[in-house]
């Protein structure tokens, strides 16, 4: 079956998916191919150019949740100033160290972690105290993983829990002595670009092994047990840990430094600290001197200790009150960033668009309230994947409209323009007002004034047809100007004549007074007209005037598809048959006694020229004479 242009043209205005419901369309497949684009990349970890907006909205978050206390199973011992000025020096000499956590002993400890790097031999003395103090509890001493690379590339031909897990170049390790009586944590921080510590990584490896972190060995040294390591999460004493790509740890801080209990090793030396700081408890070993260099930026300060870090995060694997972002939350993420932009876009193709714009609005707050409420109980939904999903296509999608409709608009203001050349200018702003005037005729008085030019018949027989189009050009915009200036209406032009209402859209006492002084304009200008006209054209050349007051009935006239607005009844033909004795008597304008009782004393007839009569006069078609009045100005051409 083969269709005409005709009507596979019909077919596509009929179709639903047409003009603006397929731009729709597009947007929304396109913005959906954007959005899971980015949150595909997100659940993968590979979209690093959010990190930065993220890690700022992360910090807004984290104030506006709160400082909120740590859990009391953490104590840092602080290598600070006080110590350091006591033991005169940093950092400590071993035997120091040695006396420090042997005083820490004696307060029976869960569990002893030193985030110090003892890379370096001392003395056989300081280190053979060092040695044997740490064989006495159960203790984790610091290494550090050297990387190649900012970034690590994964082994692709790898599979299981440990695929993409960073490989290192290199540990630092401490010194053999230490690591034969303690076990070994790594104490390397996942940092965003400006150093604020965003997670501690759990798991580090070699070529040939995979290293714990020093918070998960401390914290499986507290416990007594072995973590089990799977694909997204750890298992601790029986406990699932949820864990983000490559077994980060996220951090949720606490406060400010000294949010985790700390205590100053110089008080532990002197034996001035309370017992119970340190009984049962883990206790992390870490210097907090001025000028050590192991410090952070965080949220709540801007000099973070890196040993609160540690301990803030050996407490969170311990009782689980930190941020949750794994694989989970991350397709969670990708999810709602598919939601909110295909939420966005759709409204902003809302023809409502102030109803669109509030529900935008309404949306946006939603969303941002359900972000921070799950980020306040934990849960860490990404700010940055929506707003970088939903902000590009909503504002491409906007300007596309945006210019669309300007152009829409342009266009309908020029046909706009154009239609109103149809129509009289206090008829437009009427029928805008008032869509509904004269669907029902109207019945009302009116004063009707019909003009008409005289030899110009015969002129179209001689001149060419572009004279013929000037002259009538000209005669037109004069009688415009005329009638728009004293309040009427032209209702239509004629070839070579006009039809004009005064009393509509609204009849008023003054309509007769306008009409008359409306006459007397046209008569004056018609002749000034006819005498810049060719001399050869101008002796032909002559207008006459009828003009008349009574009822009518005022309606819209035509079919569906066109209407005008006139009027009819016996009014409008006596006074179009005025203009026929108005050339039979000579006259420039006949006009009843009727419109001139109407118009008043003053309506300048009498005044700008010569009026005689009432004159009783026969009307073609009408039975009844009426009484006529004539006007002349001193210049008025007689045409017989």
């Amino acid at each position: 079956m083969r269709c005409s242009p005709a009507s596979a043209n019909d077919l596509w205005q009929r179709s639903p998916v047409n003009g603006r419901t397929l731009q729709i369309l597009i947007a929304l497949v396109l913005s959906a191919l954007w959005a899971l684009t980015l949150g595909y990349g997100h659940w993968r970890g590979d979209v690093q150019f959010l990190d930065r907006a993220e890690a700022v909205l992360t910090d807004l978050r984290l104030i506006a949740r709160g400082e909120r206390p740590a859990p009391d199973q953490v104590t840092i011992v602080a290598i600070d100033d006080d110590t350091v000025a006591k033991q005169g020096g940093y950092p400590l000499p071993r035997a120091g160290l040695a006396a420090l956590v042997g005083a820490i002993d004696r307060l029976a400890p869960r569990a002893v972690a030193v985030d110090l790097l003892l890379l370096d031999h001392s003395s056989d003395q300081g280190d053979a105290a060092l040695a044997l103090a740490l064989a006495k509890r159960p203790t984790v001493i610091a290494a550090a993983a050297v990387f190649p690379e900012a970034t690590q590339l994964m082994d692709a031909g790898e599979h299981g829990p440990l695929a993409r897990l960073p490989r290192a170049e290199k540990f630092l390790l401490p010194l053999q002595a230490f690591a034969d009586h303690a076990a070994i944590g790594f104490v390397n921080l996942s940092t965003d670009r400006s150093g604020t510590p965003r997670g501690v990584p759990m798991l580090f490896r070699t070529r040939d092994k995979v290293e714990l972190s020093l918070p998960l060995r401390a914290a499986a040294l507290a416990t007594g047990s072995e973590p089990v390591i799977e694909a997204d999460s750890l298992t601790l004493a029986g406990r699932r840990i949820r864990t983000d790509i490559d077994h980060v740890l996220p951090l949720g801080f606490y406060g400010r430094r000294g949010a985790v209990r700390t205590v100053s090793a110089a008080s532990v030396l002197d034996q001035s600290v309370a017992g119970e700081a340190v009984r049962n408890r883990i206790v992390v070993i870490g210097a907090t001197v001025t000028g050590g260099g192991d410090f952070f930026p965080t949220p709540f300060d801007p000099v973070m200790p890196g040993v609160e870090i540690i301990a803030t995060a050996i407490s969170q694997l311990m009782t689980g009150d930190g941020l949750l972002r794994d694989r989970s939350t991350r397709a969670a993420d990708a999810a709602l960033a598919l939601v909110l932009t295909l939420s966005l876009v759709g409204l902003l193709s809302w023809r409502r668009s102030a109803v669109g714009l509030l529900s935008i609005g309404a949306v946006l707050l939603i969303w941002a309230a359900a972000n921070f409420a799950a980020f306040s109980h934990g849960i860490w939904l990404s700010a940055a994947l929506p707003i970088a999903a939903a902000a590009p296509p909503a504002i491409l999608f906007g300007a596309v409209q945006l210019w669309l409709n300007r152009r829409q608009a342009q266009y309908f203001a020029m046909k706009s323009e154009l239609l109103q050349q149809f129509q009289a200018p206090v008829l437009r702003k009427w029928l805008t007002r008032n869509p509904e005037f004269l669907l029902e005729p109207v019945h009302q008085d009116a004063a009707i004034v019909f003009i008409d030019l005289s030899g110009f018949t015969s002129l179209s027989e001689t001149l060419g047809m572009d004279a013929v189009l000037g002259m009538l050009k000209e005669f037109h915009i004069l009688v415009d100007r005329a009638v728009v200036a004293r309040g009427g209406v032209v209702t239509s032009f004629q070839g070579d004549g006009a039809m004009i209402l005064f009393g509509l859209p609204q009849s008023t006492s003054d309509d007769a007074r306008n009409a008359a002084r409306c006459c007397v304009d046209l008569c004056n200008q018609a002749e000034r007209w006819i005498e810049t006209l060719p001399a050869s054209i101008a002796s032909r050349t002559g207008f006459k005037i009828g003009a008349h007051f009574g009822p009518i009935v005022a309606s819209r006239l035509g079919g569906g598809s066109y209407q005008h607005i006139t009027a009819t009844g016996d009014s409008v033909n006596v006074a179009s048959r005025l203009m026929e004795v108005a050339a039979m008597q000579g006259a420039a304008l006949a006009l009843s006694d009727d419109l001139l009782r109407r118009a008043g004393p003053d309506c300048a007839l009498r005044e700008s020229g010569v009026l005689t009569g009432p004159s009783e006069t026969r009307i073609r078609g009408r039975a009844a004479a009426l009484s006529v009045w004539f006007w002349r100005s001193d210049s008025t051409k007689r045409d017989d």
